[in-house]
Parts: C-alpha cells; sequence; structure tokens
C-alpha cells in the first residue's frame, strides 16, 4: 500500500533520466522547470499554494523507466534536500508572452517596411514613366520640326488665324517704340522743368535788392531787378505748368506699357503655346500617317491604335489654343481701340495746352482723364522706411 502511495504522488513528480544519469531536457534552474510543469497540470490557485509552500520532496521519487515502470527503478529521496522554491507571477509574466503576440509584432513590422517600399516604388516608375513620355514626345516633334525646315514635312497652317498673329507681332513691335520714344521725352522733358525751377530760383535770388545798392536810387538798376522778377515768376509758371504735363505723359507711357508688355504679351503666350501644339499635332499625324502605310501585323496594329489615341489628344488640344488664340486676338483688338483713343486725346490736349500757354485747359485735361498729379516729394521714402 505504501508503495502504490509513493507511486501515485511519484506520477506527478518524476523527472525522466538517460542512462547516464543526466536529464534531457532539463534546464539549468530545477526549480524553475519544476514550476513550469505543475502550473501545466494544475489551475492557478493550486499553482500558488505549491509554489508558496514548496513540494514535497520528502514524498517524491525519481523514477527510471517512466510512468509504465517496476518498483524495481525507485529511488527514495527522503535524504534529498532541494532548494526552497518561492513563486513571483510578475517573472512568468514577463517572460511568458501571450500566445500569437510575437508574430503579429513581427508580421505588423514587415507589413509597413513593404508597403512603405511600395509607395517609394511607385513614385520612381511614376517618374520614370513621366521622363519617358517627355523623351518620346521631343524626339517626334524634333523630327517634325527638321522636317518642316528642309521641307519634307507637312505642316498645318491656318492663313487667317497665321495672319492676325503676325499683325499683332508687327504692331507690339511699334508700340514699343512708341514707348521708347515717349520715355526719352519723358526724361529729357523732366530734365528741361529741372533746369526752369533751377532758373526761377536764381532769377528770384537776383531780383533782390543788394545791401550796398540800397543808397543808389539808380533808375536802371530798379528796372533790371525787376526784370528778374519777373522772369523769375515765368519761369516758376512754366515749371508748374511743365510738371502737369509730366503727370500726363506719365500717364500716358504706363498706359502703352501695360497695353504693349502686358495685354499683347499674354496674347503672344498664347500663341506660343498654340504654335507648339500645331508642332505636336503635325509630329502625331505624320506618325500615324507613317504607321497606316507599313504592314499590317498584330505588334503594327497595337501601335496603331495608341498612335490613333494619342492623335486625337493633341488635336483636341490643337483645336482648343486655337480657339482661345482667336478668341483673345478679337479682344485684344477690341482693347487696343480703346485704349489708344482715350491715350491719343490725352496726349494730344496736354500737348496743346502746355505750349499755348493755357494753364486753365492744361489742368482741365488732367480732370477729364481722372489724372492725379503727386505732391512734391512723394516718390521719396519716409524717415521710417529710411530707417
Amino acid at each position: 500500500m505504501m508503495t502504490d502511495g509513493i507511486m501515485s504522488k511519484a506520477a506527478t513528480m518524476e523527472i525522466p533520466i538517460n542512462s547516464n544519469g543526466d536529464t534531457g531536457t532539463l534546464p539549468e534552474d530545477d526549480s524553475l522547470e519544476q514550476a513550469t510543469q505543475i502550473q501545466w497540470s494544475l489551475d492557478e490557485k493550486d499553482l500558488q499554494q505549491v509554489m508558496v509552500s514548496g513540494p514535497n520532496l520528502n514524498e517524491t521519487s525519481i523514477v527510471s523507466g517512466g510512468y509504465g515502470g517496476t518498483g524495481e527503478g525507485i529511488i527514495p529521496t527522503s535524504s534529498i534536500k532541494g532548494p526552497g522554491i518561492c513563486y513571483n507571477p510578475s517573472i512568468l509574466r514577463r517572460h511568458i508572452l501571450p500566445q500569437g503576440q510575437g508574430s503579429s509584432m513581427h508580421q505588423s513590422h514587415s507589413s509597413s517596411a513593404v508597403t512603405a517600399e511600395e509607395a517609394s516604388r511607385g513614385v520612381a516608375v511614376e517618374k520614370l514613366d513621366i521622363v519617358k513620355k517627355w523623351g518620346i514626345n521631343t524626339y517626334k516633334c524634333t523630327k517634325q520640326m527638321i522636317s518642316e525646315r528642309f521641307g519634307r514635312g507637312l505642316r498645318t497652317v491656318d492663313l487667317e488665324l497665321e495672319a492676325q498673329i503676325d499683325v499683332l507681332r508687327d504692331t507690339k513691335r511699334k508700340y514699343e517704340n512708341i514707348l521708347r520714344l515717349a520715355r526719352a521725352l519723358t526724361n529729357h522733358f523732366y530734365s528741361m522743368v529741372q533746369t526752369q525751377r533751377a532758373l526761377g530760383d536764381t532769377f528770384a535770388d537776383l531780383s533782390q535788392k543788394s545791401p550796398e545798392l540800397q543808397g543808389f536810387q539808380i533808375k536802371c538798376l530798379s528796372d533790371v531787378q525787376d526784370e528778374f522778377g519777373y522772369n523769375a515768376e515765368t519761369q516758376k509758371l512754366l515749371c508748374k505748368n511743365g510738371e502737369t504735363l509730366l503727370g500726363a505723359i506719365n500717364f500716358f507711357v504706363a498706359s502703352i506699357n501695360t497695353l504693349a508688355n502686358k495685354t499683347m504679351e499674354d496674347t503672344l503666350m498664347t500663341v506660343k503655346l498654340y504654335e507648339n501644339a500645331r508642332l505636336e499635332f503635325d509630329a502625331y499625324r505624320a506618325d500615324l500617317e507613317e504607321l497606316n502605310m507599313g504592314p499590317r501585323d498584330a505588334v503594327t496594329l497595337s501601335r496603331i491604335d495608341t498612335a490613333q489615341q494619342q492623335f486625337q489628344i493633341h488635336k483636341e488640344k490643337y483645336e482648343r489654343l486655337r480657339s482661345d488664340v482667336t478668341i483673345k486676338l478679337k479682344f485684344l483688338e477690341e482693347n487696343k481701340v480703346k485704349v489708344m483713343h482715350k491715350q491719343l486725346l490725352l496726349f494730344h490736349n496736354a500737348i496743346s495746352a502746355y505750349f499755348a500757354g493755357n494753364q486753365q485747359q492744361l489742368e482741365q485735361t488732367l480732370k477729364q482723364f481722372n489724372i492725379k498729379l503727386k505732391p512734391p516729394g512723394a516718390d521719396k521714402p519716409s524717415w521710417l522706411e529710411e530707417q
């Protein structure tokens, strides 16, 4: 009976050993292995009770032959003194991960790395595709341009639109010449006004009686001083009228500059886009015609379909830009007529009034065109701006 009791308890506490007396899978800490085996066979409450009180080594046996062995291989262990075991749940929680947690962390890490790699690869492929399309388009357009210059390529020509574009370019050159001459007139006239102002100040200074001549009552000297005064007043009046005329000329120059260098230049930029679209359209048209003249196998048919699609895209672009150029040319002509009619009328009235000496008409001309003169020194920066 005592042997049966020992065997029943040894069934849960046995440690298998090999023929040399060494354990097969025993770790360095026997107590930790024993605690782990107890955890697999008992629930948590029994585990805590056993780990706190420690196993009863006096009733433990070491079995050599496994669970079904005879009593001949039983070695009593009542004299073996094992180390005391203290249960610490935090150690088990630290070292034992939940099932599947490690693998899920590795999978999320690897999946994020794969996503970033795919994104960078997609950007590189997109850039490479853009460069490829640009190279093909540049090659076709260069080929078409060379063919046109040597007279071997066909060029799409809109005679009416081309004539209007030529007129616009010629008009822009003439308006730029008017602008250059008007600026030169402004600079020269400004110099003349400054000279008149300096001359008037000198005349005014000479018109004052000198202290050393106060005792002399010479009629001729008095007349000269009066004439200095009259001339000083005349030069000051001319200077004032000149500044008014300068305001009108500056307004004229600013309007011509806006018309020539902004409005016309914007239309010519659209014309450049139209000419580039026309070149691309002719290049893809020539490419499609060349493919249609070749053999009709499977590869060629696929290339013809692709060329037909590209030709249709560039045809629509060419027609859209041609329509934009036509509309802009129409509005530019209307705007040019209105602006030039107003500016030429202003220039004529201001010049005529100034050289006729009609100060009132000159001022009325500026009011008619809503031109406000800047006060003297308005162009200079303020004291705070200088600092």
